[in-house]
Order: C-alpha cells, then sequence, then structure tokens
C-alpha cells in the first residue's frame, strides 16, 4: 500500500507548507472600493479643461494678430483680427444666454405660483383632520 505524501514528510515540512502562502488563484477576491466622485474633483478638471480652453484661445489671438478695420452702428475702430473674433463669439453667446435665462426665470415663477395653488387648495383639506384625543390645547389654536 502507497503512504501518502502528507505520511511521508517530516512534520516540519508539514508545517512550513502550511504558513506558506496560497497560490494567487486560491485567493479570495477582495472588493474594491469605489471613490465616489465629489464637487472638488469635479472644479479641479472644470479647472484644467478651462485653463486649455484659455490657452488656446491665447494662442489663437496672437497667430491673429493683423489689424482689422471694424465699424458696428456707426461706431469705428481697429482691432486685432483674433481679438475681433473672439468678441463676436462672446456676442453670439451672449444672444443665446439672455433670452434662454429669461425662459427659466419664466418656468421659475409659473411653478413657484402653481406650487403656491397647490399649497393653497389642501391647506382645507387638512383643517378637517381633527386634534388627536387627549390634547385640549389644539383644540383652540387658530
Amino acid at each position: 500500500m502507497a503512504a501518502s505524501p502528507a505520511a511521508e514528510t517530516p512534520p516540519e515540512r508539514q508545517e512550513q507548507r502550511a504558513a506558506s502562502p496560497t497560490p494567487l488563484a486560491e485567493m479570495p477576491q477582495v472588493k474594491h472600493h469605489r471613490i465616489r466622485r465629489t464637487r472638488a474633483g469635479a472644479a479641479w478638471v472644470g479647472a484644467a479643461i478651462f485653463a486649455v480652453i484659455l490657452l488656446l484661445l491665447l494662442i489663437f489671438i496672437l497667430q491673429n494678430g493683423h489689424t482689422v478695420a471694424i465699424s458696428f452702428l456707426g461706431a469705428r475702430g481697429h482691432l486685432p483680427l483674433g481679438a475681433a473674433l473672439l468678441l463676436a463669439a462672446v456676442l453670439g453667446v451672449l444672444l443665446v444666454a439672455i433670452p434662454g435665462t429669461v425662459r427659466i426665470l419664466q418656468l421659475r415663477i409659473t411653478a413657484r405660483r402653481h406650487r403656491g395653488i397647490d399649497a393653497a387648495t389642501a391647506a382645507p383639506q387638512d383643517q378637517t383632520l381633527q386634534p388627536p384625543p387627549g390634547n385640549a390645547d389644539s383644540a383652540h389654536v387658530q
């Protein structure tokens, strides 16, 4: 009868095998913690993106430094081409942002008005509820 491998090895050797680390395939998988995004992290990413955009705008303005004549509603002047194009882009953004802001304010005012109407119609229903028994002070509240 063949002896088992554990019986052939001396006890000191068996203890060394037991103390040795288990192979990676046999180790239990550790669940990794997921780090949530924070406002500070989002601000950091936003600042980095903003810095890159500003750098690109600066390069654009420096590369388009040729002076051009600008006329607007009777006003005349000379500006570098890059600055004139940047000014036109900013004014275009404002033309989109101002009406959008006005519409958002209109919607907020309407929503606030509807919340007030809903609260006023819900209030009489709440007054029909009777106070809990044993609380005599709540019956005299006006």
